[in-house]
Parts: structure tokens; sequence; C-alpha cells
């Protein structure tokens, strides 16, 4: 999965919004996942041949609607939608699946292990 934006210079909608509204819509859609990381604004307007203000402000506005999230020198990343019990689920799916990926296992692998995780937890109420 890769991020794909195509910014069309002569519609009216300005080119931030553009941005915008395509990340969102990817992260809406799951195309692209919770965790993914985005380029550096300086990298993105540089891919789009756009000026860094302008990704600037479509990153600020994607944060303010709780679409990515900063997190420092680590980079941007598409957050966690829902209320905190599902980001907080995210959180912990995507760090078990990150995990699983540095301990070798197969997709196959990790999926039974959070089968047997959640049958002991659940029991047999699923």
């Amino acid at each position: 999965m890769t991020l794909k934006i195509d910014i069309d210079a002569g519609a009216a909608t300005a080119p931030y919004e553009q941005v915008r509204a395509q990340i969102a819509g990817q992260a809406l859609s799951g195309t692209l996942p919770v965790g993914y990381k985005l380029p550096t604004v300086r990298g993105l307007a540089e891919t789009l041949g756009l000026a860094a203000n302008t990704v600037a402000k479509a990153y600020r506005a994607l944060e303010s609607d709780g679409v990515i999230e900063t997190r420092g020198r680590n980079g941007t990343f598409v957050a966690a939608a829902g209320d905190a019990s599902a980001r907080e689920a995210s959180a912990a799916a995507a760090a078990f699946a990150e995990r699983a990926h540095r301990l070798g296992l197969s997709e196959s692998q990790a999926l039974a292990a959070v089968r047997d995780a959640l049958r002991a937890s659940y029991g047999d109420k699923g």
C-alpha cells in the first residue's frame, strides 16, 4: 500500500484541500491503514511539486480532524479512528503485528495466536 495523491492544478479546489481530502479519504476507507507512516512534509511537497507550507497546512488540518497524528521525530502516521477503546485496540494490534513480524511468524501463525488469545479471553461467547 502506498499513498497516492493527484493534484489537479486546474481545479477550483485549493491544492492543500486536495491533499487533505485525498489523505483523509484513503485513511477512512482503510486504503491507508492505521499506523501507516506518511512522508515528511518536505518529501511529499517535493514529490507533488507543491510548496512545503501547502502540505504542512493539509497535515495540520488532518491532525486537527484526528485523521493523522504526529509523533515528534518519529514522523506522521495515520491515526486510529473511533473512540478511545478502538484506538487502544488498534494500537495493541499494530504492536502485536510488528512483534509477530519481528519474531518471524507467518501471517497465518500470527492470526492463529490471536484467535487462541481471543478464545481464552472470551471463552465460547466470541
